[in-house]
């Protein structure tokens, strides 16, 4: 059986009436855009030709990376970002699945 890793216990949020955001709101809002530049810096240090331009991009890319790991972390204290622990028996099916998939690719 699955455990459920330790949440933070917080006081519950007031849901306000209307069009505003609640911080949540804006929190997730926040993650997923960071998300989002990390996929575009992603594609663009994929295509950079120029060893500055790619050195400049790559370090724009690790920093948006590590303020999408804050929002997460932030939004996980407060509860708002749940996540499941697996158990022994889906580590396993999904070590079993990915070695497969390892033998389809040629050797090194």
């Amino acid at each position: 059986m699955a455990t459920q890793i330790a949440m933070p216990q917080n006081a519950q949020q007031t849901t306000p009436q209307g069009p505003q955001m609640t911080d949540r709101d804006w929190s997730n809002d926040i993650l997923s855009y960071e998300k989002y530049l990390t996929n575009g810096y992603n594609t663009g240090l994929n295509e950079a030709q120029n060893p500055q331009l790619h050195q400049t991009v790559q370090t724009i890319l690790m920093e948006t990376h590590q303020c999408q790991a804050q929002m997460y972390d932030l939004m996980f204290q407060k509860g708002w970002y749940k996540v499941k622990a697996a158990d022994q028996q889906e580590i396993s099916q999904a070590y079993t699945q990915f070695t497969g998939y390892k033998s389809q690719f040629p050797a090194n």
